[in-house]
């Protein structure tokens, strides 16, 4: 994540750059018309549209007319573009990133791994109690428990889906909101990998994970002993959609 809004996939990289400047002046200047936008990142003022329409359409930015004091001259009044409230938490990523890296450099130091380890296992608790809530009716089978789990961790952010293959099933998360910290502490990743073997009722094996540069966090459920007899099937379902 960028100290910056979230880039659009369709957008060319120019775009992304600039939009990222425009991002970064409304942070430190506020409420800014199009026309002191423009000037201050020289652009046009067709340019500047293009992005603010944009950015508006993308829920980063709001527009409200500026309020004139006094004599108001003819024509409509100018309006003025401020962040959304989730652009502002989008901005403010890094720096919460580096405070709970902080945090747990603190406690490895003064507790050693096992405290790290007991940190991560409490920070998953909650989540695992909301997704166990959420996967009552899934019933036994892991990777019926697996398609509910995925629909259950969409619901929290994580964009993730549920397939079915040859040897199994697989659970992808495509996205990970601790991918900074746990890029230093993978404690944090192993705690969440419990979780989810609990949650399926069977041992799982992560292939992958953004924290170490992947595209996708990948954990594998393996066919368990009778399934192919049985003739039982598990739809694929994507629920990242």
């Amino acid at each position: 994540m960028s100290a910056s809004s979230t880039p659009d996939a369709g957008a060319a990289p120019a775009d992304v750059s600039t939009r990222d400047r425009v991002t970064r002046l409304l942070l430190e200047q506020g409420a800014t018309t199009a026309g002191q936008l423009g000037a201050a990142l020289g652009l046009s003022p067709a340019a500047i549209r293009r992005h603010l329409d944009a950015m508006l359409a993308d829920g980063d930015v709001t527009a409200r007319e500026q309020a004139v004091r006094g004599h108001r001259g003819r024509g409509r009044p100018a309006k003025v573009f401020g962040l959304t409230d989730a652009a502002r938490v989008r901005c403010g990523t890094h720096h919460y990133d580096n405070m709970a890296t902080a945090a747990l450099r603190w406690i490895a130091r003064t507790g050693g791994s096992t405290a790290v380890e007991a940190f991560a296992a409490d920070q998953v608790a909650a989540l695992e109690a909301r997704c166990r809530g959420a996967m009552e009716d899934a019933g036994a089978d892991p990777l019926a428990r697996a398609e509910a789990l995925a629909t259950a961790l969409t619901a929290e952010g994580y964009a993730a889906n549920a397939t079915t293959i040859a040897s199994g099933g697989q659970l992808c998360q495509h996205h990970c909101p601790v991918a900074h910290v746990a890029a230093e502490f993978p404690q944090l990743c192993e705690a969440e990998t419990t979780v989810i073997s609990r949650l399926v009722g069977t041992h799982v094996q992560r292939l992958a994970t953004i924290a170490h540069g992947d595209g996708v966090c990948t954990t594998h459920i393996p066919t368990q002993p009778g399934r192919a007899q049985s003739g039982k099937t598990v739809s694929t379902v994507r629920t990242d959609r």
